[in-house]
């Protein structure tokens, strides 16, 4: 059977208690203990596995409701002494030049906090391990459970950046290679992945921005400091992802033109080799009328001045055109 709790944690004075691995140990340890907080991670939990949480820490319904599903706007939202912050977390699938979207509802009350994931990608196991390696930032208690999750989703969203821009910088060079390309496919499936990414990325700027000027109460102005570096990544990736849908743009424009260029040289060849052909079928066709006097008709050497005379002709026509750039 899935497990749910994927990790549950009591930490006092920046270090962490072993309890056993359910939420109503660590109810009971921040109940006896004013000194200590709680921090569980959930993965996909249904509706009364939640609940259970929810009876435990007195998290509110409405956000309980976000938290099951996942495809909330990246928000955050004050319910009395507690906040509610939904992340989108994103990852990058190569082969299919797909950016995936998951969910990370994180609640933060004054003891606890409880991290509730959807989808593969935003894993927390190695925000966790790192966080519990630096005591000195772990004391300051829920907001810096609160820091490590921002800070590990808005690095992935610098990793799915990158790549996305590995992509483009390939499509720019595709655009504008000499061989014939169709790269307009690409191109759109690239600026669909840029939008998803935009819709996780814009909406965190104003909370992120909030947390690193201290005007959240739950927060701290003591842990403000933490929050400045991820606003700085949250805006140098915003700034990327702007960046890269107008490249894709741009990309796009090109190859359409591009695409219109070739078929006006594709016409002018058509045409070229059309008026080659023409010259020889226009005498062709004179000849072919059933007239008794023509001229040179009857001439021994007629049929092959009229060879000649085509031959000229075309080959005048072809280097013409070849002059003018037309072939």
């Amino acid at each position: 059977m899935r497990d749910v709790i994927v990790d549950c944690g009591v930490y006092a004075g920046g270090a962490r208690r072993d309890l056993p691995k359910n939420p109503e140990a660590v109810a009971n340890a921040i109940e006896c203990d004013d000194e200590c907080f709680g921090w569980i991670g959930m993965h996909e939990p249904s509706a009364a596995e939640l609940s259970r949480v929810q009876a435990l820490f007195g998290l509110h319904p409405l956000a309980v409701e976000d938290a099951l599903k996942p495809h909330q706007r990246p928000k955050m939202e004050k319910y009395g002494d507690s906040l509610v912050v939904v992340l989108r977390t994103l990852w990058y699938v190569d082969e299919q030049d797909a950016v995936e979207t998951g969910q990370i509802s994180v609640f933060v009350g004054p003891r606890f906090v409880v991290a509730v994931r959807h989808g593969e990608g935003g894993e927390l196991a190695t925000a966790r391990a790192e966080l519990e390696e630096r005591a000195h930032v772990l004391g300051h208690g829920p907001a810096a459970v609160l820091w490590a999750i921002c800070d590990a989703v808005v690095d992935g969203y610098l990793a799915v950046a990158d790549a996305v821009e590995a992509d483009v910088d390939e499509v720019e060079a595709s655009v504008f290679s000499p061989r014939r390309t169709s790269d307009a496919e690409r191109i759109y499936s690239l600026k669909r992945e840029v939008l998803e990414m935009r819709r996780a990325i814009l909406p965190l700027k104003e909370p992120i921005g909030q947390f690193a000027h201290g005007a959240v109460p739950q927060v701290g102005s003591e842990a403000a400091p933490f929050f400045r570096d991820v606003a700085d990544h949250l805006v140098r990736v915003a700034d990327q992802t702007e960046a890269l849908d107008s490249l894709l743009t741009s990309a796009l424009n090109a190859h359409l033109a591009r695409v219109s260029v070739q078929q006006n040289d594709d016409m002018r060849r058509i045409s070229a080799w059309v008026a080659i052909a023409a010259t020889p079928t226009m005498i062709a066709g004179i000849y072919g009328m059933n007239f008794d006097y023509m001229p040179e008709l009857r001439w021994h050497y007629g049929y092959f001045m009229v060879l000649g005379l085509m031959a000229a002709a075309c080959t005048t026509l072809y280097f013409f055109f070849r002059r003018v750039g037309w072939l």
